[in-house]
């Protein structure tokens, strides 16, 4: 029997966590939470999240050190920033330190969870393709000094790490599974959101 999805929330506001456990579970998934980004770390050995909502400003630790950590430690769950920071330069901090989504406070229940809906999903398309043996890619692609190491998000340039976001990883991952292959707009988007509907 398969265990209900889990959504786990890293925030420090309790009031949001009460808003979003009835968002989330009203859907029909298990929700958690911790209320620092430290104490979140530690729970995800506990909870196995399927996905996870992520605050950005939070003391102690912010939720881009959050991401950034989980990324390293090599746990692939898809990342959602909640945050009140709308600029462009915080934006591109938070794909850089691993995340799949971004959403800007006040946003409505129904645009978290069409996103919400999408990335688990994929999450789990995902999952059934390497079940069922079909995800036979090597463990890394090479094409002169570029190296992509399939499923530890990582990318090296003569050796060296580049400084990419999860979402540009991905995209590399895809065009490399098949050298030569055209893929059309509709298919990215599929591959890397889950959904042509959940990118727009």
């Amino acid at each position: 029997m398969n265990r209900p999805i889990k959504v786990m929330l890293i925030d420090d506001d309790p009031g949001i966590h009460e808003s979003l456990r009835a968002v989330v579970e009203e859907a029909g998934y298990e929700f958690c939470g911790a209320l620092g980004g430290r104490e979140g770390l530690r729970l995800l050995d506990d909870e196995h999240p399927d996905l996870l909502l992520l605050d950005v400003m939070m003391p102690g630790m912010n939720g881009f050190d959050v991401c950034q950590q989980m990324r390293e430690e090599g746990r692939r769950i898809p990342v959602i920033f909640l945050t009140a920071k709308n600029d462009i330069v915080d934006k591109s901090t938070g794909f850089k330190a691993g995340a799949d989504d971004y959403l800007v406070k006040p946003f409505q229940p129904e645009e978290l969870l069409l996103r919400l809906n999408a990335h688990l999903r994929r999450r789990e398309r995902d999952r059934e393709r390497q079940h069922e043996g079909r995800d036979r890619r090597p463990e890394a692609f090479s094409v002169g000094d570029l190296e992509i190491r399939f499923g530890k998000y990582e990318v090296r340039m003569r050796g060296e790490v580049v400084a990419l976001s999860s979402r540009e990883i991905e995209l590399l991952e895809l065009l490399a599974s098949d050298p030569g292959a055209v893929f059309t707009r509709d298919q990215i988007l599929e591959a890397l959101w889950g959904s042509k509907e959940a990118a727009d």
